[in-house]
């Protein structure tokens, strides 16, 4: 474990005693979100996601150590481990390096090579390979090796399968393999072109030409997508010559009668083996790392997506667009609890827009509505006009905003939703789902696969696996980060708690609705199959509201109440001045303290400190309140009104390698080119702007035909 630690702690500039503190916590069984949280002396207040990567990487690297010791144990079996070559294994940094030197000890599939070994030819290509300068011409030595019985019936027969020997032994050299994709990474192609005359939305790859070190990811994810659908070729293009060079300097000994035949064998080497499989391991690489990328932004966008302030405690309705079916129609109320439901066709001509109009000013009176959700989908624009002629009847009072609805409809049908709403039809339940993620975007988007939630690229092109573990990782770092209010969380919610599963959550639910709401964290222990450790991870991170000790409603974990109490003590505050709200400079107290004094009063290190002092200055805070709150209209605006040099407010909806997609009140998204984001150069954009930043752009130009909105950011900082 030491070496692996080394190398952790070197690759992310963090001390080597907290990159083995954090390894052992995590072999101890403890959860990313917990060891963030609440073990930060041991970690120097790593961040979530720094923990997350030491995670991943830890399960890498030791996956690398097992792989390294088979090979060795396989190598060894076969009579053939030199003290160099276990040494070269012990020295590889990544898998593709272990298994270049694994190569040629490798059971391989019957080849040509095989067969000219097992005709007895092996001896006549070292002898060829050796190139002696005054020995004999190839012709002469492989007269020797004809034997009718083997199947070699001439010594032409004989020189070509000491090719094929030749040929595949220069094909499992290690350095030879190493430097030839060094080579081809630094001065390679990437290339694609239309594998059929038609017009395609790969049209911009039909004569792709770019540089393997230059290539980004989703022009990566773009020619895979069109090779598989067949609209393109693809291919890795590498100078011969000097590829061959490489050969050539490892196999040609200077001037001998056998040169040119070896010569012969590298060129057939590098053509038939070599060259088509290294190009797969290239572009099997470009592709791991355009996923990373791709799974990373992915990642990127749906944090600040899930941490979207909440619109609390208001009556809101949800409308969910559509044409034939209609627009479905949900009021909910501050806790996002069904009032009311109906449908109406807004669409069906102006006589039944006027009746859903009448309909929908019903409802917000009959229950008060304050904000209207309509998600984003088909018929959304003429939903949005109707709303604006609605909030205009009822005299305002009443805000409008458009919500993503991406997997709304995957909610709407699932099992959960049915467990949830068996009363409503599929249609309705997805209503209600657009009026919650207005209420609490969080709370409602943990319910739905992070995959459908629309805010990366190409995410069915990735490997799955390691996006929903990426995917997940999010959620739940967004949930324990926010905390969870354990009386009226759903199960969905609760089974992204630390340390709770998804029989956990439910035996959670169970227990409150057999006994009553909970009254205090302690209480917790009696849920069934939840047991010390379980409630170890998770009690810091489940809130108590209706609990007497105001620490239960905090982020204070049990272990540190202790701590906290001596900590109020020693600034000269009680458990009261907590409730009541009077303890407004007990950080600057404890910094007067000074660091030793405080640790050796309170039994808790400084960081832990602080964070308890953080919290008991507002019990039960929402991290997302001190967000920007989200943009909510009261009018429309359509894309004919757009004009050159107009300057509008926008909600940030997607961050992607080339640039971000904006709301500004339209139907359709404007996109902000990465050239257009800021004057300084940007390597991506997510290194200055997030899903749901608020941000004031300027209009270029609009293309209503192709429903094109092309918008720019340094303009509008220009213009202030």
């Amino acid at each position: 474990m030491e070496q692996i630690a080394q190398v952790l702690a070197q690759e992310l500039g963090q001390s080597l005693t907290h990159v083995e503190n954090v390894i052992a916590l995590i072999d101890e069984g403890n959860t990313i979100p917990f060891i963030a949280r609440y073990r930060k002396e041991q970690h120097g207040a790593m961040d979530d996601t720094t923990l997350r990567t030491l995670s991943d990487r830890l399960t890498y690297l030791r996956n690398l150590q097992q792989r390294k010791e088979e090979v060795k144990k396989s190598i060894d079996g076969q009579g053939k481990l030199t003290k160099e070559l276990a040494e070269a294994i012990d020295q590889a940094k990544i898998l593709t390096e272990v298994e270049d030197l694994y190569r040629p000890y490798k059971q391989k599939r019957r080849t040509r090579a095989t067969a000219a070994r097992e005709k007895g030819l092996e001896p006549l290509a070292v002898k060829l390979f050796l190139q002696v300068k005054n020995g004999p011409e190839p012709l002469e030595l492989a007269k020797d090796y004809v034997n009718e019985e083997l199947g070699v019936a001439t010594a032409e027969d004989a020189l070509k399968g000491a090719s094929d020997i030749l040929a595949e032994t220069i094909s499992d050299d290690a350095d030879i393999r190493k430097s030839l994709r060094a080579l081809a990474n630094k001065k390679g192609f990437l290339t694609a072109r239309a594998a059929k005359e038609e017009d395609s939305v790969y049209a911009l790859y039909y004569d792709f030409h770019r540089e393997m070190s230059r290539v980004q990811g989703h022009q990566v994810l773009a020619v895979n997508r069109g090779e598989k659908e067949g609209f393109l070729k693809v291919a890795v293009e590498l100078d011969r010559e000097l590829a061959l060079r490489i050969l050539f300097n490892h196999a040609l000994r200077g001037a001998s009668p056998s040169e040119d035949f070896v010569r012969a064998a590298c060129e057939d080497s590098y053509d038939r083996l070599i060259f088509p499989s290294v190009e797969r391991e290239l572009r099997a690489a470009l592709t791991e790392s355009a996923s990373e990328g791709a799974i990373h932004n992915f990642g990127l966008n749906l944090r600040p997506l899930l941490m979207q302030p909440p619109v609390k405690g208001k009556v809101t309705m949800g409308l969910d667009p559509g044409y034939r079916n209609g627009c479905k129609v949900a009021v909910v109320d501050g806790t996002g609890k069904v009032l009311d439901t109906a449908v109406v066709y807004p669409t069906f001509g102006e006589k039944r827009k006027q009746e859903a109009i009448r309909i929908l000013s019903g409802l917000v009176e009959k229950h008060g509505v304050e904000h209207i959700a309509i998600g984003n989908g088909t018929a959304s624009r003429e939903t949005e006009q109707m709303t604006v002629e609605l909030i205009h009847q009822v005299g305002g009072n009443v805000s409008y905003m458009i919500v993503n609805e991406a997997g709304a409809s995957v909610y709407s049908a699932s099992k959960l939703a049915a467990e949830e709403f068996p009363q409503f039809d599929v249609n309705l339940r997805s209503a209600v789902s657009i009026a919650r993620r207005l209420q609490d975007p969080l709370a409602e988007l943990v319910k739905i696969d992070p995959k459908a939630i629309g805010v990366g690229q190409y995410q069915h092109d990735m490997p799955q696996a390691r996006l929903d573990e990426t995917l997940n990782g999010v959620v739940e770092d967004c949930v324990n980060a926010v905390g969870v209010d354990i009386n009226t969380a759903s199960p969905s919610l609760l089974k992204r708690v630390s340390g709770l599963t998804a029989a956990t959550a439910k035996n959670i639910v169970t227990y409150r609705e057999e006994n009553g709401p909970f009254t205090a964290r302690k209480q917790i222990l009696k849920v069934p199959k939840l047991g010390p450790k379980a409630y170890q991870q998770c009690a810091g991170f489940l809130r108590v509201p209706e609990s007497k000790l105001v620490l239960d409603r905090t982020a204070v974990h049990p272990e540190s109440y202790a701590a906290a109490e001596q900590l109020l003590t020693l600034c000269g505050y009680t458990m009261e001045d907590v409730s009541n709200g009077k303890i407004n400079d007990l950080p600057k107290r404890l910094e007067q303290v000074g660091v030793e004094k405080a640790e050796q009063f309170c039994g808790a290190g400084m960081l832990t400190l602080r964070d308890v002092a953080k919290e008991l200055l507002k019990p039960g805070r929402d991290p997302r309140d001190e967000l920007p709150a989200p943009i909510l209209r009261t009018d429309v605006l359509e894309m004919k009104d757009l004009k050159q040099g107009m300057e509008l407010t926008g909600t940030v909806r997607n961050v992607i390698d080339f640039g971000v997609f904006v709301d500004i009140g339209v139907h359709q998204d404007g996109l902000v080119h990465i050239s257009e984001i800021c004057d300084r150069y940007l390597k991506h954009p997510s290194e200055v702007l997030s899903v749901g930043d608020v941000v004031k752009v300027v209009v270029l130009g609009v293309d209503e035909k192709k429903k094109r909105i092309s918008l720019s950011m340094k303009q509008a900082s220009k213009q202030k």
